[in-house]
């Protein structure tokens, strides 16, 4: 649900062409949308790279589900890590 909207505050735009949000939106990063000359629109976006776009697909998020309740019910140990060891450098 959108929050109200606050009172506009004035910024000034720096001489190297940037405005400060404030410290709340360090880091983040924003789509920023010139509606019309002057008027823009500034949104806090997560964005996913394009390499990692995959995960968010469904038969990959299913799988990483099913991958990750297998990991729960198989937790790791450091038995047989020498057979282990030995089938990988031995083939």
């Amino acid at each position: 649900m959108p929050t109200v909207a606050k009172h506009p505050s004035i910024k000034v735009i720096g001489v190297n062409g940037q405005i400060s949000l404030g410290k709340q939106f360090a880091g983040r990063q924003v789509l920023v949308e010139e509606q019309e000359p002057g008027v823009w629109l500034v949104r806090t976006a997560t964005i996913t790279p394009d390499n990692e776009r995959w995960m968010h697909e469904p038969q990959a998020a299913a799988d990483l589900t099913r991958a990750s309740e297998w990991a729960k019910s198989n937790p790791a140990n450091d038995t047989n890590v020498d057979s282990v060891l030995e089938k990988l450098t031995n083939g």
